[in-house]
């Protein structure tokens, strides 16, 4: 049992040393394929993320400091769509795109634009979701202040968002994870054709489905790194925005 479990051990760090140099020799040559997959992926999650963005953050701060009926189930509904299925949004677009369907003749279904509809219904939940709940702790710790200075809860709302600016870049970055790691959704919207709807995460679940686990990993470590770039890139820009606004 011992020299089973070694074995194993051994076959599973040949495997993730091949993916490494996989990894490895596709960045280096620039492979062409792989520099449009990870083009791709990233014209995807960042237009998802930023659409999402403009309808989350607005969206969250009117949650946060409106009162009006059927709030609290907007809010419990907002809340329940951070963990909505992909496979399932997948399949309510690809109704919606096909077509069949009411959405048919924009001729979206297996583009990227499909792809970047769909990842934006995912994320943009996630995004007013902590957009609300960020603001309305600062309403409750600045309402006095604002209501002195005869701001309106409209003004209070752009006013808060701009304090926020910064901590909101987390809900941000949150949605971007959601969004760069996304199988389900793209992948029955867009269809995972090569070289026009393949991203990082499509290519990964064929090449596995394919056995090929060393393509697969390499590719998986290329998607790490990116993703550690962008948030790296991003904590560095928040962090000298604080230092010069400090």
């Amino acid at each position: 049992m011992a020299l089973d479990n070694f074995g194993c051990g051994g076959a599973l760090m040949s495997d993730f040393t091949e993916a490494f140099a996989t990894a490895a020799r596709l960045v280096a040559a620039g492979d062409p394929e792989l520099v449009a997959i990870v083009l791709l992926s990233l014209r995807v999650s960042l237009s998802a993320v930023l659409l999402a963005a403009v309808l989350g953050l607005p969206l969250g701060a009117l949650l946060a400091l409106a009162r009006f009926p059927g709030r609290t189930g907007i809010v419990v509904l907002l809340n329940a769509f951070m963990g909505f299925p992909p496979v399932i949004a997948g399949l309510v677009f690809y109704l919606l795109l096909s077509r069949a369907g009411p959405l048919g003749s924009w001729g979206l279904l297996f583009t990227p634009g499909a792809m970047i509809v769909a990842q934006c219904a995912l994320v943009t939940p996630i995004i007013a979701a902590l957009t609300r709940q960020l603001i309305e702790d600062l309403w409750l710790e600045y309402r006095e202040q604002l209501k002195s200075l005869g701001a309106s809860r409209l003004r209070a709302a752009f006013t808060l968002l701009w304090d926020a600016r910064l901590s909101l870049g987390t809900a941000v970055l949150a949605g971007f994870g959601r969004a760069s790691a996304e199988v389900g959704a793209i992948i029955i919207v867009g269809g995972n054709i090569s070289g026009v709807t393949r991203t990082m995460t499509t290519a990964i679940a064929l090449e596995t489905s394919k056995g090929d686990l060393s393509l697969a990993l390499g590719l998986g470590f290329v998607l790490l790194t990116l993703t550690l770039a962008v948030n790296g890139a991003t904590q560095l820009a928040s962090e000298a925005l604080r230092r010069r606004a400090g």
